[in-house]
């Protein structure tokens, strides 16, 4: 069901387990060959194959994509839009609120912005201790990639701008991506680690992606929309499987 279709007595007759998804992504710079809007064009692609499947479609509300990321990283880059790390955490929390308020009990975070993975971990982190009292809270935030493992791409892990994402944007816009054959590849990697580094994007890219986006195509790109899409819906199974108390479900 997706909740801008909904009306307000139809929402609240929904069976409290019934799980609310709030798609989350980003507004920001990809390089000179992508679109700010990429990942919540990418995001919304995939929540919206995972919605018409059909075991889906009268059992998860869908909340709409939010689009407005934590992008701070990228404000070097000219026409990027962020919500700093507090304010987005901040932004997280009162979006599940919205939905717990009214006794619901399954929220789960589908995010497709790398920026917003750790102030999401960090926001269902903190509701789960400020409703402690309740033992029936399921709070989940899942980036899309992370929920299924592509094989024979060039690149093992999603970049930025990179083969992963240039593929899907030539499956579903292509109109939008540039001329990406004389690209440079522009190396993964933390010399530091196993130390986890602050970082601005300029400090790893010239051009603002990262990874090998000249190795993209359309057919890659179905093949990566469809793998994640099966992931989150994975994901979703298990949450409407949870018995709603145990640790292991």
């Amino acid at each position: 069901m997706q909740l801008y279709e909904m009306t307000w007595p139809a929402v609240q007759s929904f069976p409290k387990s019934t799980p609310i998804v709030f798609p989350v992504a980003a507004l920001e710079q990809h390089g000179h060959h992508m679109p700010l809007f990429t990942d919540s064009l990418l995001c919304g692609e995939i929540i919206r194959r995972v919605s018409e499947m059909e075991r889906f479609q009268k059992g998860v509300i869908f909340a709409p994509l939010q689009w407005l990321g934590n992008s701070d990283h990228h404000l070097d880059f000219a026409g990027t839009l962020s919500a700093p790390p507090r304010t987005y955490l901040d932004m997280l929390i009162g979006l599940a609120e919205n939905f717990l308020f009214h006794g619901f009990q399954r929220i789960v975070f589908i995010n497709g912005h790398g920026g917003n993975d750790t102030p999401g971990k960090q926001a269902v982190f903190e509701l789960r201790q400020k409703y402690r009292h309740r033992d029936d809270l399921l709070l989940l935030f899942a980036t899309y990639w992370n929920t299924a493992q592509p094989t024979g791409l060039k690149q093992s892990h999603m970049g930025h701008a990179c083969e992963w994402e240039t593929s899907m944007m030539l499956r579903i816009r292509p109109d939008l991506v540039g001329e990406i054959s004389n690209l440079p590849t522009v190396p993964f990697g933390n010399p530091f680690e196993p130390a986890s580094r602050g970082w601005i994007t300029k400090d790893r890219t010239i051009a603002g992606h990262i990874g090998e986006p000249q190795f993209a195509t359309a057919e890659k790109g179905e093949y990566l929309f469809s793998t994640f899409a099966d992931g989150v819906a994975q994901l979703l199974d298990r949450v409407i499987a949870w018995d709603g108390r145990s640790w292991n479900g």
